[in-house]
């Protein structure tokens, strides 16, 4: 079983299309066919069953192909550990993060090290709560920023950098608009712009509204931080979202009162994998991260 095989098993049930896979590669359609065919040969089973001009996977390709996938990113990253080892000051560092991190936090960290580490370099990757966990699992990113830091999860290692509160955002010409803090209690009654359920901020806001005794009247649900936002904007509803969220990015016509009463908080931090070693910059970045955010808390 030879490597590139794998890749070209991998980029052809990726897409489905043999030459859309080969224009990929830049190989010939026939080279990478001939491979595969190499690959089933070896393996003993059929990979691929075709379907007019497309292919798709065979039972037997569909539990091949996370295999597959899992020994070409060890293969990756035990190139990228030798590179790193050579010059840790010359490495990749691949980063997740949640949207609502990406105006301020993100910027910030990544602005600070690149001034100590002007070489390292970065790619960048957005996604869900659970998506983030479960790529820091897949070792597709070398580690995520999450808020809050899963507890319940034996593959993964969480620090927390810090704690942030939560806030209502309400339309500029709402009846609470002018009040400088409000408890969650009075919000009983208000339309709710929210994440849909099984987004991390749809459960903190409900977990809230329950402590205060109520369940919100959700009017519209988003997966857009900028669309819930603009939402309330246009006087749709009212939301709650964590303090990062704001910075820079406070929409017209609305305004961001605190929450008095319960404390809705979150604590916000790193995750890395509890089961593979981090590559030398990634290790760099990694301490790096929890030096600048201790120094952060010491100075507030």
């Amino acid at each position: 079983m030879e490597l590139r095989q794998l890749k070209y098993f991998v980029e052809v049930a990726k897409r489905e299309h043999v030459s859309e896979a080969a224009e990929l590669l830049h190989v010939a359609q026939s080279a990478i066919s001939r491979q595969i065919a190499n690959l089933e040969d070896e393996l003993g089973v059929e990979l691929f069953e075709r379907e007019g001009r497309n292919v798709r996977l065979t039972p037997a390709g569909r539990y091949f192909f996370p295999h597959a996938e899992a020994i070409l990113r060890a293969v990756d990253h035990a190139k990228q550990q030798i590179e790193e080892y050579l010059d840790p000051e010359r490495g990749t560092v691949k980063i997740g993060f949640p949207t609502s991190l990406a105006s301020h936090t993100m910027p910030m960290v990544i602005s600070a090290f690149k001034a100590e580490h002007p070489n390292v370099k970065f790619h960048l990757r957005q996604g869900s709560y659970r998506f983030l966990i479960e790529a820091v699992k897949k070792r597709e990113v070398d580690l995520a920023f999450l808020g809050p830091i899963p507890t319940e999860e034996k593959e993964i290692r969480g620090d927390i950098l810090f704690i942030e509160s939560f806030s209502v955002l309400l339309p500029l010409h709402h009846r609470f608009a002018n009040r400088t803090s409000i408890t969650l209690n009075e919000l009983r009654e208000e339309p709710f712009v929210m994440f849909p359920e099984g987004y991390v901020l749809h459960k903190i806001v409900r977990d809230a509204c329950k402590q205060a005794g109520f369940s919100p009247l959700i009017s519209s649900e988003g997966e857009d931080l900028d669309a819930i936002k603009g939402l309330v904007s246009a006087g749709i509803g009212i939301t709650l979202l964590p303090e990062n969220t704001f910075y820079d990015t406070m929409p017209r016509f609305t305004v961001k009162i605190p929450i008095e009463l319960p404390e809705v908080k979150r604590n916000v931090g790193i995750i890395i994998s509890s089961q593979h070693e981090l590559a030398p910059s990634v290790k760099v970045f990694y301490e790096f991260v929890k030096r600048f955010f201790s120094m952060l808390e010491k100075y507030r």
